[in-house]
C-alpha cells in the first residue's frame, strides 16, 4: 500500500495546514491508516482497536494528552467517543495550533455526531474511499476533474486519448478498488479476502458498532439491496421483502451508508416538483464487492447479467465521486433526477462550478434519441452542456450541447 499515491494525499496535507483534527473516514480496509502513515511517518501512532493503546488513553485522557499534545495519528477513534470532548479542550487550550492530529474511523453515527457536534470548526473531515482506478494503475488525477475548478465552459472540453483504457476501467469495474486484494493480483487470494471481509463486516464490525440489531434480518437486508443496486429503493417493499418494519428498513439503509457500503443518491427537486421522483436511489459503494455477493466469477458472467447497466453506472458513479472527494472543492452535491414519466438523468452533479446533468451508458454507441432526457434537463435549466460518458474511446460532441466523454477519463 505505501507505494501507491492517494489522490486525497495533497488534501489531507493542505488541511492540516488550516485545522487542528483532520479525520479521514472510510470503510474498513480502504487505506485509511496506511494513507495516515505515509503523510506523518514520523507521528506517534495509537490503534484504539489494540487493547493496550485504548487503556492508555482511556486511564487518563487528559495525562495522554498532556504525553502527547500533538503529532498523533489515533485510528478508529470510534471506539472511544469520550475522547471528543477532551480532545476539544486540548485544541482549544492553543487553538492557533494547526496540523496537530490526524484521526481515522470507520464511521458509525456516534463517531459522525462527536465530529459535528463537539469539534464543530476544529475539524476537517475527507473521505476515503476504495481505490479509485487510476490509483491502481499508478496514474494521477485525470485532468477531467479541473473543469469543476471554475464555472464550467464548454472551452474545457479539451479532451484527446483517455487516461486509462478500455481494458483498465473493466478490471477496476469488475475488481473493485479494496487494496489488500486488488493490488496483490491473486485471484484464489482475491475471492478469499472478499469471504472474509463479508463475514467479518456482518459478525464483527456490526454487531460491534451496533450490538442490539437483528443480525439475521440485516443478512437478509444486504442480500435484497446487492440485487436492487442502482434501483430507486421502495422502503415499504423492501420492508415486507425483508419481513421487518419500515423504520427497521430506515435503520439498515442507514447503517449501510454510515459504514460506506452503500451509496444513497437523493432526487434533485429544484424543478416540476409534482413529477419528480422523490424517493431516494442507491448502489454499493463497491463494484467488486457488489459483483462477490452476486457471485459472479468472472467478466464474463456480469456481461451476461442483467445487473450489468445498473452496476456500471455504480461504478462511474463512485469513480467521479472518489475524484471530486479528493480535491478543494466543497459545497458540492450529487443527485439523480427521474420523473413520473420516466424521463431520467443518472447523475446531476452541483456546486460552486454550475450544474452539471451526466447519463451514463455501459455501451460505446449511444443512440441520441436515448439521450432525449438528457437534452430535455439540459435545455429546461438553460445549462451550457451536459456529459454523456459510456465506453467509446473517442471524446467529441454528439449534439450541440452533449458531450461524450470515455470512461477512461474519469
Amino acid at each position: 500500500m505505501t507505494d501507491v499515491k492517494r489522490n486525497e494525499s495533497y488534501k489531507i496535507n493542505e488541511l492540516l495546514k488550516f485545522f487542528p483534527v483532520v479525520a479521514i473516514l472510510g470503510a474498513r480496509q480502504v487505506g485509511k491508516t496506511s494513507l495516515a502513515k505515509v503523510l506523518r511517518p514520523d507521528w506517534d501512532y495509537f490503534d484504539l482497536e489494540k487493547p493496550s493503546d485504548l487503556a492508555q488513553i482511556e486511564a487518563d485522557p487528559e495525562l495522554f494528552f498532556k504525553q502527547f499534545p500533538s503529532n498523533i495519528i489515533i485510528d478508529e477513534a470510534q471506539s472511544l467517543p469520550k475522547l471528543f470532548p477532551i480532545l476539544r479542550g486540548i485544541i482549544d487550550q492553543s487553538r492557533d495550533l494547526k496540523g496537530r492530529f490526524i484521526l481515522t474511523g470507520s464511521s458509525s453515527p456516534d463517531l459522525l455526531n462527536n465530529i459535528s457536534e463537539t469539534l464543530a470548526g476544529r475539524i476537517a473531515t475527507v473521505e476515503l474511499g476504495t481505490l479509485k482506478a487510476n490509483e491502481i494503475y499508478k496514474k494521477p488525477l485525470s485532468p477531467f476533474y479541473e473543469i469543476f475548478q471554475t464555472k464550467l465552459d464548454r472551452k474545457s472540453l479539451a479532451f484527446s486519448s483517455p487516461p486509462l483504457d478500455g481494458r483498465q476501467i473493466h478490471q477496476a469495474w469488475f475488481k473493485g478498488g479494496y487494496p489488500e486484494p486488488v493490488l496483490q493480483k491473486n485471484s484464489i487470494f482475491y475471492y478469499q479476502w472478499m469471504e472474509n471481509y463479508h463475514r467479518n463486516f456482518i459478525n464483527r464490525d456490526i454487531i460491534k458498532l451496533f450490538p442490539k440489531i437483528n443480525r439475521l434480518a440485516f443478512q437478509r437486508f444486504l442480500a435484497v439491496i446487492t440485487h436492487l443496486s442502482g434501483n430507486i429503493l421502495n422502503k415499504a417493499e423492501l420492508a415486507r421483502d425483508i419481513e421487518v418494519s419500515q423504520s427497521s428498513v430506515k435503520e439498515y439503509l442507514k447503517i449501510a451508508e454510515g459504514t460506506f457500503l452503500w451509496r444513497q443518491l437523493l432526487s434533485y427537486e429544484k424543478q416540476n416538483l409534482k413529477s419528480v421522483v422523490k424517493m431516494p436511489k442507491g448502489h454499493m459503494c463497491d463494484s467488486g464487492l457488489l459483483h462477490y455477493l452476486l457471485k459472479l466469477p468472472d467478466e464474463k458472467a456480469l456481461y451476461e447479467n442483467r445487473i450489468v447497466g445498473r452496476s456500471f453506472e455504480g461504478f462511474v458513479i463512485e469513480e467521479i465521486i472518489k475524484g471530486l472527494n479528493s480535491t478543494m472543492i466543497t459545497n458540492w452535491q450529487s443527485h439523480y433526477y427521474r420523473t413520473r414519466g420516466g424521463a431520467e438523468v443518472d447523475l446531476i452533479l452541483e456546486g460552486p462550478f454550475g450544474i452539471l446533468p451526466i447519463e451514463i451508458k455501459y455501451g460505446v454507441q449511444t443512440q441520441l434519441k436515448r439521450l432525449q432526457s438528457l437534452q430535455k434537463f439540459i435545455e429546461q435549466n438553460k445549462l451550457a452542456f451536459g456529459l454523456l460518458i459510456n465506453q467509446s474511446d473517442r471524446a467529441t460532441w454528439l449534439t450541440d450541447t452533449i458531450f461524450q466523454l470515455p470512461a477512461g477519463w474519469i
